[in-house]
């Protein structure tokens, strides 16, 4: 009779799973479930939509991610008068003062990071929306007349208030579909809140409990 055994390959990466799990827990109360399926999303090499209203820490959510991997990690806030070089990179002349030689140069945007945080993505109207297809779908950014690779791993983490629509570009069903996971944030539960409570308020000077942050007072 054979016996099967866990792979090597897959206890390493479940025991990784679970030390990056506890490492983003020092930083943020709760929210388990939420923190479970961007790992998995991250995992399997795909993108993710985060849903929630403002206050939930979701910008630092992502940032600690990011921390605990130890990848590069960028931030674009979308508004609607952002453009989409203001994502992919833009061209600029160069002029060398010794010579007066003048060439073009391109600047890389903050897309080309492993993890992107792209903050309430509909706000931005759709042109500079469609600026993320291409590097969510082909990891890579085509630009003046050249497609450059992104660096790798790359994942693309969007928030987006659910609440409130106005002014707003809802995400077309083509962006839509580049994203492996909708992830709902709730609110944290009574206990939890009392936790954060605990841990960062109290008398002035008094020790605060290390690694942990206000829900509150989180710029998500």
């Amino acid at each position: 009779m054979t016996t099967f055994t866990a792979a090597p390959d897959r206890d390493a990466l479940l025991e990784a799973a679970a030390r990056l799990r506890a490492e983003v827990g020092r930083r943020i109360v709760g929210q388990h479930a939420v923190v479970d399926e961007i790992l998995m999303a991250i995992l399997a090499g795909g993108h993710a939509l985060l849903v929630g209203v403002p206050g939930l820490a979701k910008t630092l959510l992502v940032r600690s991610v990011a921390e605990a991997m130890q990848l590069d990690f960028r931030r674009i806030q979308f508004t609607p008068d952002l453009v989409p070089s203001d994502i992919t990179g833009t061209e600029i002349m160069e002029e060398d003062s010794g010579t007066g030689h003048r060439a073009f140069r391109y600047v890389r945007g903050p897309v080309f990071a492993n993890i992107v945080l792209a903050d309430e993505i509909n706000r931005a109207p759709p042109r500079t929306q469609a600026a993320l297809l291409e590097a969510m779908q082909e990891h890579a950014v085509t630009a003046a007349g050249e497609t450059m690779r992104l660096p790798e791993p790359f994942f693309v983490l969007a928030t987006q208030n659910p609440i409130e629509q106005e002014g707003t570009y809802p995400l077309p069903e083509a962006q839509l579909d580049r994203f492996l996971f909708d992830v709902r944030i709730d609110y944290p539960s009574e206990d939890e809140e009392v936790e954060v409570l605990r841990a960062t308020t109290g008398r002035v000077g008094a020790p605060r409990v290390p690694g942990r942050v206000a829900r509150a007072s989180a710029a998500a």
